[in-house]
């Protein structure tokens, strides 16, 4: 609560006729004469003592008002006396409604006179009902009228203008007085309320009663540190039981909770790594460049805590079970990013293996099922970007989504077991579902369902893993169309110099490969598709793009002509028409797509329509979605600067009509302008319609490339240009997404430029949506479906004739 509405500070900063006042002298009548901001000490004239009777006599007022003394944004001092407030006559306020006034005047006028002349006698107004009824009315519409406002109800109630203007502070200073009041008395019969239950609470610890016998569990009186100690030997007792009966699960036999209590105490410690007995000083030597290893020494997530309402050990039996999983996931992740771990083999090509006899010797995840392959990589890289900074973006859904928004298709925060120790994200541990995807109609999405932990291992060293819920069940996929598990993944960060991280990434899944067509079953065995180099590949791209978009807003070599708000404006609108792009490629559960089947439609093309309706950022009717992808002999690299350069856009695209283009408008996302955003137009010598321009976006990195464009009128796009909301431009995305790979016995087209880079050519994933029709309610028909796959057919044609890989 703040003492803000018993002095108002809305006012000048004149302070009276050279003397303090006291502030029941003020408050109803003139509160403009208050200071705005921080308060200084009240004084008093020694002339001008407070009677006794106005003291405050409530000792609960008194009480709200030390406590609030030093935490109040009004800053009082320290010598601050509450019983000037007990001049405010609470029935003087009700009674005057803030009508009253003298002579129109504030307190400045009163008190204006020289010092040594006696002040003159204050002769009081009240205003007429008709007017105090005209001045509630207009003060419910506009409590803070202007200047105008004041001098035509001045004029029309017959009145000056400082009365007006005197009469709206008091009415102001009048409800926040109300206001006040009222939530005082709430905080009191809360203070009473908790005071209540404090006695009670101390009445159960004095006489405490046992719950067989009903009679007193403990004669005489304890101490509350023995109180204490009874209540943690109980917790202990029940993590013992909790312990043994999850080293039952693990290794198949009973082991009795009392009998050995100190081996299946070891035994509990050394399979989390994260128990009290491991705090003593035993460390993790993961071969991070961090001296003697990653301690352990850091306290362990609060397993009782982690339930909010719960009392004592009642920790329901589904959430201990998520945190006993969480555990064990991060103790295998730190065993498998240890750099001499001999889980991993090195192949020729210096990437690592994972071994799966030694995983499975020590490992206790259940069996895979039988139609599911392994995939596993570990990478690491340097970021610009702190430890702690990376981890908020780990744990935050909708960040994790957007940075990754060609790998995560859709991610979401099912429920929150805990939220993590002393405000931060140390042993956080949230239930999350996420969408995996590859931008491919090719590979099905990867539906997960997994729990998220993070740990802090020491200073400036944070642990993220994932895990999939149903890791322990063996034999089969409990969900058949869920078809992956996510076994322990997730990164170890290290803080470096300068402000950067290292971060070392492990991605281990297993997934059904009979659901995955065979050109890309290579590609997903060695992890181009969904492993560890393509996470770190991302994120590195990610951030050094944020870091060149930063520096160049503050350099003077900035020669797009677009202010800071405007690029803003574009990049989200790129932003989201990369998503949209993205979405109508892999089916994902973010947008409503229906899959249509048509007999003259190859089954690698995946044809998708849905309705779009009431939605600003798209034109309304029906939109076809049409995809698939194709292996071309030439490297990715070139296919890529082959398809973003203006230049070359005429040889492929149909629509343009042969017409060259040129770029107007470019915002640079990285070094080298492959990272970027842009507007190309038609040439205006040849352009027919000069009302239609082209958003592009751009980018690559070591895990593959994109080129998104789309078509949107020159007037919208002005708007976003000046910093407009770009929610409101509706636009259909169509592109190239470019991966490295292909199927094995393929080599690369080696001519002039063509730049191999050893790989058996890449794999061109080729999308268009198209509006077929303005109507919601019109049916889609097979010559549409085929205009538009003849399109495609054509597209690729040309591409690949172009690049004379036909």
């Amino acid at each position: 609560m703040s003492l803000g509405g018993l002095i108002s500070s809305s006012g000048g900063g004149n302070s009276g006729g050279g003397r303090a006042r006291v502030v029941a002298e003020i408050a109803p009548h003139a509160p403009s004469l208050m200071p705005s901001g921080t308060i200084a000490h009240p004084r008093f004239h020694p002339s001008s003592p407070i009677p006794n009777s106005m003291q405050i006599s409530s000792s609960a007022l008194s009480l709200s008002i030390q406590k609030m003394d030093g935490h109040s944004e009004l800053g009082f001092a320290e010598n601050f006396d509450p019983g000037i407030i007990g001049r405010l006559r609470d029935d003087e306020y009700e009674s005057r409604s803030g009508s009253d006034n003298f002579e129109g005047a504030s307190g400045d006028d009163q008190d204006g006179g020289g010092g040594d002349q006696p002040p003159r006698k204050k002769k009081y107004h009240r205003h007429t009902p008709n007017q105090i009824q005209e001045l509630e009315n207009f003060f419910k519409e506009c409590p803070h009228p202007d200047e105008k406002q004041r001098s035509e109800l001045s004029r029309r109630l017959s009145l000056e203008t400082k009365q007006v203007k005197f009469w709206f502070q008091n009415r102001r200073t009048q409800m926040k007085t109300q206001l006040e009041r009222h939530e005082n008395i709430i905080l009191r019969q809360e203070n009473d309320k908790l005071r209540a239950e404090n006695g009670v609470i101390k009445d159960a610890m004095s006489n405490p009663v046992c719950n067989n016998c009903g009679g007193p569990a403990i004669p005489g009186q304890i101490s509350f540190e023995e109180h204490q100690l009874r209540i943690e030997n109980a917790r202990l007792k029940d993590e013992l039981n909790r312990i043994c009966t999850l080293t039952n699960k693990f290794l198949g036999r009973p082991i009795s909770s009392l009998g050995n209590a100190s081996s299946c105490l070891e035994l509990g410690v050394g399979r989390t790594g994260m128990g009290g007995m491991s705090a003593v000083g035993a460390e993790l030597p993961l071969g991070l460049d961090l001296g003697d290893g990653i301690s352990s020494s850091s306290p362990m997530m609060p397993l009782v805590k982690t339930c909010s309402g719960m009392m004592g050990n009642e920790v329901p039996f589904e959430r201990s079970m998520y945190i006993d999983l969480a555990l064990a996931a991060m103790d295998e992740l730190v065993k498998m990013a240890q750099v001499d771990s001999p889980l991993w083999i090195k192949s020729s090509d210096g990437t690592d293996i994972l071994n799966l006899e030694e995983y499975r010797a020590f490992s206790c995840i259940g069996m895979k099922p039988s139609s599911f392959v392994t995939e596993a990589t570990r990478d690491t890289c340097v970021i610009l970007l702190n430890s702690l900074a990376l981890v908020e973006t780990l744990m935050d859904a909708n960040r994790w989504a957007e940075m990754f928004q060609c790998l995560v298709a859709r991610a979401s925060t099912i429920d929150m077991i805990s939220n993590g120790m002393g405000g931060t994200r140390n042993g956080a541990l949230q239930l999350m579902h996420a969408e995996l995807q590859m931008l491919s109609p090719l590979v099905p999405v990867r539906p997960l369902k997994f729990l998220r932990f993070c740990k802090q291992h020491a200073e400036g060293v944070w642990a993220v893993v994932d895990v999939s819920l149903d890791i322990n069940q063996e034999g089969s996929n409990t969900n058949p169309f869920w078809n992956c598990r996510r076994l322990p993944s997730g990164c170890i960060v290290q803080d470096m110099p300068n402000n950067c991280s290292k971060v070392t990434w492990i991605e281990h899944t297993e997934y059904d490969e009979n659901v995955v067509h065979h050109l890309f079953r290579q590609s997903l065995r060695s992890g181009t598709g969904f492993g560890a180099h393509r996470w770190l590949a991302t994120l590195q791209r990610q951030f050094e793009s944020l870091a060149f978009l930063i520096s160049s807003a503050n350099s003077s070599e900035d020669h797009s002509g677009i202010g800071v708000n405007g690029k803003k404006s574009m990049l989200k609108l790129a932003q989201r028409m990369v998503d949209n792009f993205c979405a109508g490629i892999s089916a994902s559960s973010v947008r409503k797509w229906d899959k249509l089947c048509f007999e003259n439609v190859s089954e690698d093309t995946r044809v998708m329509a849905r309705k779009s309706m009431n939605d600003p950022g798209e034109p309304p009717g029906i939109v076809l979605s049409v995809a698939t992808t194709v292996w071309v002999p030439v490297s990715r690299h070139r296919v890529f600067e082959f398809l973003r350069d203006e230049q070359f856009r005429k040889e492929w695209d149909i629509l343009s009509s042969n017409v060259p283009m040129q770029r107007i408008v470019q915002i640079a996302k990285g070094q080298g302008g492959a990272n970027s955003v842009s507007l190309l137009r038609a040439n205006e010598t040849n352009a027919n319609d000069s009302n239609m321009l082209i958003l592009q976006e751009t980018w690559t990195d070591p895990s593959g490339s994109l080129v998104v464009y789309a078509p949107v009128d020159t007037e919208s796009i002005n708007v976003v240009m000046r910093g407009g909301d770009s929610a409101y431009v509706a636009l259909l995305p169509s592109g190239f997404a470019i991966l490295p790979g292909g199927p094995p016995g393929y080599e690369v087209v080696k001519s002039e430029g063509n730049g191999s880079d050893g790989s058996n050519g890449c794999l061109l994933t080729v999308a268009f949506q198209i509006l077929v029709s303005s109507l919601p309610t019109a049916k889609i028909n097979m010559e549409s479906v085929e205009t538009v796959s003849t399109l495609i057919s054509c597209t690729i044609q040309k591409i690949k004739s172009s690049l004379q890989a036909a």
